[in-house]
């Protein structure tokens, strides 16, 4: 799934290709994606044609363009989302859901393989969508306040990367990034919330934001063909990956083998020299 840096990089493509554009028309190949929005594709339809797109906004993982009459188109990519900037007469991609055609000729496309994505729209979202609220900042936002993510990380009884990955506690962070964090501190995944002392929350979140930030430099991480920018490019910091998805390799800073664990139906790497499991972690 993408996680905050692959977001971001689409959130800066739609800013370049997107702001400032009219939508002339609205194409919906596939109702699935609309899913979100509940008063059907019609609706969706005829209150997006004709409006303006004045910015591009994130929160997390979730992408917003608000409208010029105060709604926002509600973008989240799921799994396998994309939004896509071509030429009309471009050959259609094979998992293309909605069309967005724009007043300069180009066409946004939303292009969702395993459709756990989806757009609507969101009444007088523009400035936050209701829908999330709920979602905390990140910290790439210049309004996160560490102190208060410390304070709250602290007052719970859980696993540091299952902390993590808590949207309402801090955004943006996914399976990827916060393997590659908890191993620059160095921290097993498991480690209990409540024993970590306020230096190592500070380094934590040092790393976390340091490594999202060279991701960000980097256009993220792209495995596969799923996750790519708004032109259809993938990113490469897969290549300067020191934990995800290398078991078995030596670790880039003791030699010791990398390990893979289970973890909420994912799977965590982490070095058991660098990383020891703590004896007393029930997490």
């Amino acid at each position: 799934m993408p996680e905050l840096p692959e977001v971001e990089v689409v959130r800066r493509g739609l800013v370049d290709h997107v702001v400032g554009r009219r939508v002339t028309s609205v194409g919906v190949l596939d109702v699935r994606s609309l899913r979100r929005h509940v008063a059907g594709p019609e609706d969706f339809a005829l209150r997006l044609t004709g409006r303006t797109v004045v910015d591009a906004r994130r929160r997390g993982k979730y992408l917003w363009l608000p409208l010029d009459d105060g709604d926002a188109l509600l973008a989240h990519l799921g799994m396998s989302g994309q939004m896509l900037v071509s030429e009309p007469d471009a050959p259609l991609q094979k998992h293309l859901k909605v069309t967005l055609d724009l007043e300069d000729g180009t066409q946004l496309r939303f292009v969702d393989q395993r459709i756990f994505g989806g757009l609507a729209l969101s009444e007088d979202g523009a400035e936050l969508p209701a829908e999330v609220a709920h979602i905390a900042r990140d910290p790439l936002d210049p309004l996160f306040d560490p102190a208060e993510f410390a304070s709250r990380l602290k007052r719970r009884e859980t696993g540091v990367k299952r902390a993590l990955l808590d949207q309402s506690l801090i955004s943006g962070v996914g399976n990827i990034y916060a393997d590659e964090a908890l191993w620059r501190v160095p921290l097993h995944y498991a480690r209990n919330t409540r024993t970590l002392r306020r230096a190592e929350v500070d380094t934590l979140l040092h790393h976390v934001t340091e490594v999202m930030a060279e991701a960000l430099e980097q256009g993220g991480t792209s495995f596969d063909a799923l996750y790519v920018n708004v032109n259809g490019a993938s990113g490469y910091f897969d290549r300067s990956l020191n934990a995800y998805g290398r078991e078995g390799e030596p670790c880039g800073r003791c030699g010791t083998a990398m390990r893979r664990s289970p973890f909420m139906n994912r799977s965590s790497y982490w070095c058991p020299r660098c990383q020891p499991r703590p004896r007393n972690g029930r997490f």
